[in-house]
């Protein structure tokens, strides 16, 4: 995995781990943990890309998302 200086991982990364887990439009909650862990990428940046990518985060563990 590539990681910028800043700490922060490449968007072409995350776009990777996301197509290895089929995540195109929506993802739950459970799945960005998953994937988290599985690829060792921050959840801040797991939102940050769902934000730009406009993918959905649903069935939110801690009810923010329906």
């Amino acid at each position: 995995m590539s990681v910028h200086d800043s700490g922060t991982m490449d968007e072409k990364t995350i776009g990777k781990a996301f197509a290895g887990e089929k995540i195109v439009k929506v993802i739950t909650c459970e799945q960005a943990f998953e994937i988290a862990e599985k690829y060792r990428i921050r959840m801040d940046e797991i939102s940050a890309y769902c934000n730009t990518h406009g993918i959905k985060i649903r069935a939110c563990q801690l009810g923010c998302f329906k």
